[in-house]
């Protein structure tokens, strides 16, 4: 573990990629294949290969507590000392005390990080990771908590451990990110990579695939600026979801590739009605019957984060699953197929998955009672019988057709369009010209709160002004850029207070800072460069419209989103 957080420290000193690289690639080849397979994952800022959604659940507060007790420091101290680096690994580094039998393998830190997974509770866990530190060295406990706290912070993405596999073992990048994407396990990846057996890596399913991202537009024109025709739909109010069926089995995966199935119950019977193994993207949305319309995400936000959904909220709140696109059917991954092919695919798919789920329906009924909102009636042509929809799809080709395809949309009670190249593959994971978003509202970012305040009024006692942050993406790291204290609900503002409280980096007192892993989806009035913030940016009047539980920090909106809308502002003003 020394020499894989001595090598973090060479990677840190340096801005060059190609370096980077290069000094990950230098430390993988002189590893066991074990070894080089864990600290890969480690260098992705994972304690985990992705596909396993194994958590630790040590929350920041609780390795404060424990460096704090570890170092013998007073609170203080320790304050003062994360204050001058911004990082708790960096603070743990610095503070606590080096002794001559101390030190760790990576391959120990990997078996004691599955320990605290599997322990239950917090003083269980704790007690595991208060050993863990004691063991390490200080150089290797900076690291530990950083890869603990998914915050490695050594400008390092999971894209240059992939060209570092590749220049270490002799192969390509395009079959390093392959493999790693149908594995969902870079440690794996590694291993291939070692063998010389990129080319025989499978698709895992229930692993979620990165999903493709949309690039907002501001006009119809520009909306057919970047390929001659589109195929739009709308773009409803609700959260993406990746449905992996194989065998009778379904899984749901969000966005942040958290599995969501049991918030949505009703939805596997009638994914399981598939007549292959496949993997679907699409929207959830709550669901309006029999007007057959998406209700407003406030509704639908009821039924997140749910372990157990009532029989009450079933019928009061539907939903239902929008299917727009496949990315593996029949053994076969189809995401470099183009968008016009994966449409007629999705379209088979769907049409047999019909006549299957009418024939099985009142057997469904009878198996799970929480699947009965799929099948209302028994009218093969009607969607009501159905919570899995293939999403309405049209062809535009000049900008008054999408301006009256826009107008629909909204008066459909939807966001907007969604504009796609009938020729793109999918590309998981990456936002481009391909697929393209177009609202017609008030700039929204997408922020990461940093620090809460504790509230005035009826509000004292519950944190609920929030400063937050965007990305810079030059130097990897959030900059603040506003706070708001306006537009959660009292039971949302408590929630969140719970969680900032588990969650606290540093107590100020009156401001706390806190893990940055909360989404917020703000609005504003306009934007003015301003030297308040470090982002050298400042909002007018922000508010709050939701919480983005669906949505990590790392897909928060960057500076450069800033800029253009602060470019666009001006060009609006002049």
């Amino acid at each position: 573990m020394q020499r894989l957080a001595t090598t973090c420290e060479s990677i840190a000193a340096t801005t060059k990629k190609l370096q980077k690289t290069a000094i990950v690639a230098d430390y993988l080849g002189s590893r066991t294949a074990d070894e080089a397979a864990v600290s890969a994952v480690f260098l992705s800022g994972r304690a985990f290969p992705a596909w396993e959604e194994t958590t630790l659940q040590v929350g920041g507060r609780s390795l404060w507590q424990v460096v704090l007790e570890l170092a013998g420091k007073s609170e203080n101290e320790l304050a003062a000392a994360y204050r001058r680096h911004g990082d708790l690994g960096a603070v743990a580094g610095e503070v606590l005390p080096e002794r001559s039998d101390q030190g760790l393998s990576v391959l120990e830190v990997e078996s004691i990080f599955r320990q605290i997974a599997a322990a239950r509770g917090p003083a269980a866990k704790n007690a595991l990771a208060r050993d863990l530190l004691s063991l390490s060295a200080p150089l290797e406990a900076k690291y530990i908590i950083k890869i603990m706290t998914g915050d490695l912070r050594i400008g390092l993405k999971e894209s240059l451990v992939e060209e570092a596999i590749g220049k270490a073992y002799g192969a390509t990048l395009a079959e390093v990110q392959r493999a790693n994407m149908l594995l969902g396990d870079i440690g794996e990846a590694v291993r291939f990579a070692a063998e010389g057996k990129l080319a025989q890596a499978k698709m895992r399913l229930f692993h979620p695939l990165g999903f493709m991202l949309a690039s907002p537009i501001a006009s119809p024109e520009e909306g057919l600026s970047y390929f001659p025709e589109a195929s739009v739909e709308d773009k409803y109010d609700g959260i993406r979801g990746q449905a992996h069926v194989s065998g009778g089995e379904v899984r749901i995966f969000s966005r942040t590739r958290d599995e969501i199935t049991e918030s949505f119950p009703e939805l596997p019977d009638a994914l399981a009605g598939l007549p292959q193994d496949a993997i679907l993207d699409g929207e959830i949305v709550a669901w309006e019957w029999p007007a057959g319309r998406a209700r407003p995400f406030s509704v639908l936000q009821q039924r997140l984060g749910r372990k157990k959904v009532s029989d009450k909220m079933l019928r009061e709140i539907p939903v239902a699953f929008l299917a727009f696109d496949v990315l593996y059917a029949g053994g076969e991954l189809m995401i470099d197929r183009p968008l016009r092919e994966r449409m007629r695919i999705l379209d088979e798919l769907l049409a047999e998955e019909r006549k299957t789920i009418h024939h099985r329906g009142t057997e469904s009924r009878r198996k799970t009672g929480q699947a009965k909102l799929a099948f209302e009636d028994d009218d093969p042509n009607s969607n009501a019988a159905f919570v899995v929809i293939r999403a309405p799809v049209f062809r535009a080709s000049t900008p008054e057709q999408l301006e009256e395809r826009f107008a629909a949309a909204q008066e459909r009670g939807n966001e907007g369009l969604m504009i796609k190249d009938l020729d793109s593959a999918y590309t998981p994971g990456k936002r481009g010209k391909s697929w393209l978003k177009m609202k017609r509202e008030l700039a929204t970012l997408d922020v990461v709160v940093t620090a809460a305040e504790y509230g005035h009024g009826k509000r004292v006692g519950v944190l609920s002004d929030y400063t937050f942050a965007v990305w810079d993406t030059s130097k990897d790291r959030l900059v603040n850029i506003g706070k708001a204290y306006s537009g959660l609900t009292d039971t949302e503002i408590a929630e969140m207070t719970r969680w900032f409280l588990e969650h606290t980096i540093e107590d100020q007192g009156f401001r706390r800072l806190v893990e940055p892993k909360i989404v917020l989806e703000v609005a504003f009035n306009n934007m003015m460069r301003s030297d308040r913030h470090d982002s050298g940016y400042a909002l007018r009047f922000p508010r709050i419209l939701r919480l983005r539980p669906d949505k990590s920090a790392e897909d928060a909106d960057t500076i450069e989103r800033v800029q253009e809308i602060f470019a666009l502002q001006t060009k609006q003003l002049r």
